[in-house]
């Protein structure tokens, strides 16, 4: 019987550890022996719009949606083959990336919740759609405190677990493999033997690359290497972003896999130590919600701090003022680090004679300088208008502060962002055709 979540890996970069390809095959296999298989498979496609993504205790299907909060802390899987498009969570063998950002918005916005745990165990899955969740992830951990408890957590696995504000694991988790891997199998000399030969007749010369019945050419080989760099690179720079070290640092790794002490060392994980103490534990770290206005909804979730009326008016005016200049410095704080960015990719070498794409990555994304100006690297240089200004002054200068970024509906070029786009898509698309 053919897998069809398995079709998913073929010929496209995956984020998997390659060790586990046993485990990866088993935890396939046991989603189609899954007694509600068929029910699930037909609903995979569905990503639950609206109120109807969860379901009502007494319905079946809420045991493959969990949403366990306890003592304020809601407790999100992150377990098995992590799959794209896929709104479920089975157990240890698999997770949907679906499923996962709907749990963590909806815990973002549950004023019962007054923090997030990610529980990672997995080798790693899809690259479709991951490093979109990373980034979800990333934000939401500004919102509520967020963080990642981990057995072990490779390739998407890592990915997922580093978008949180700190990383625990225990004394014998696995961490790292962060890399990409694509694979390719040819059958050409089994069908041979047999007897049996396929004949392609197609319109462009890439139309069948990668094929299973014809060995790889070494042309599309150096095209899928090039897919895997690329995508390796932007992996790295998540990484490096989400726990603040050097993107030389994660490429460094190699995609090894790590056991925790190594880890820590690396500065990949924050913490070691048994997971379920860590995660009780999580709980009495967090102080009162902010806002009193909530009352009892948060009765469920506030035993273990001290109730609001133990607290002097003093404590309280002074922890309110404490928050709001916290919120206020780190605004200042992500305002110097977004200009920075911008500089960085403006001013570099890559961006001469690029300069249309540059702005457009600059302003209009939130990819790092790195991932950047590797991008700008690969792009084709163009005629560039002669400069009468300060062409990085005058960038910066449209930079607010504390607001980041611009927006082309509000003020911009629109011709000058259509371009962009564009050359983006241009880009993009000649890498993948």
């Amino acid at each position: 019987m053919t897998n069809p979540l398995l079709a998913r890996f073929a010929d496209v970069p995956a984020l998997i550890d390659p060790r586990s390809g046993g485990r990866f095959e088993a935890d396939m296999a046991a989603i189609l022996r899954h007694p509600r298989s068929d029910e699930l498979m037909a609903s995979v496609n569905m990503s639950g719009a609206g109120d109807g993504f969860w379901y009502a205790a007494d319905d079946w299907r809420s045991a493959y949606r969990p949403y366990v909060v306890v003592d304020g802390i809601l407790q999100v899987p992150v377990k098995g083959v992590l799959l794209y498009d896929f709104p479920w969570a089975l157990g240890s063998w698999a997770t949907g990336y679906a499923y996962i950002a709907r749990a963590i918005e909806r815990g973002l916005a549950d004023g019962n919740v007054r923090g997030i745990a990610l529980i990672v165990y997995s080798y790693g899955g899809q690259g479709d759609g991951c490093f979109d969740l990373v980034n979800k992830i990333y934000a939401g951990r500004s919102v509520k405190p967020i963080k990642a408890f981990a057995q072990m957590a490779y390739s998407a696995g890592y990915a997922v677990a580093c978008a949180a504000s700190a990383i625990t694991a225990s004394s014998n988790a696995g961490i790292g493999s962060i890399g990409v891997v694509m694979t390719h199998l040819d059958v050409s000399r089994a069908l041979e033997s047999a007897g049996m030969k396929f004949t392609f007749v197609h319109f462009g010369k890439h139309k069948v690359d990668g094929n299973s019945y014809q060995p790889l050419p070494d042309e599309v080989k150096a095209r899928w290497q090039s897919w895997c760099d690329e995508t390796g690179e932007e992996f790295c720079a998540l990484v490096a972003r989400n726990r603040g070290i050097d993107i030389a640092a994660v490429r460094a790794t190699e995609a090894q896999c790590f056991h925790a002490s190594e880890a820590k060392s690396l500065g990949l994980i924050d913490a070691i130590a048994p997971l379920d103490d860590a995660v009780t534990a999580f709980s009495p770290e967090l102080s009162n919600p902010d806002d009193d206005e909530q009352g009892d909804s948060h009765m469920s979730t506030t035993a273990s701090v001290p109730a609001a009326g133990q607290a002097t008016a003093a404590l309280e005016t002074a922890r309110t003022e404490g928050l709001a200049a916290g919120r206020l410095e780190g605004a200042k704080e992500g305002a110097t680090a977004e200009r920075s960015r911008i500089s960085a990719i403006l001013g570099s070498d890559e961006a001469k004679g690029r300069s249309t794409l540059a702005h457009y990555l600059a302003f209009e994304t939130d990819m790092s300088a790195d991932a950047a100006k590797t991008m700008l690297a690969k792009a084709e240089k163009q005629a560039e208008p002669a400069a009468t200004t300060d062409a990085l002054g005058a960038a910066m200068s449209q930079l607010q502060n504390p607001t980041v970024g611009a927006d082309t509906e509000a003020g911009g070029d629109k011709d000058d962002a259509a371009l962009a786009s564009a050359a983006v898509k241009s880009f993009l698309g000649n890498r993948a055709a």
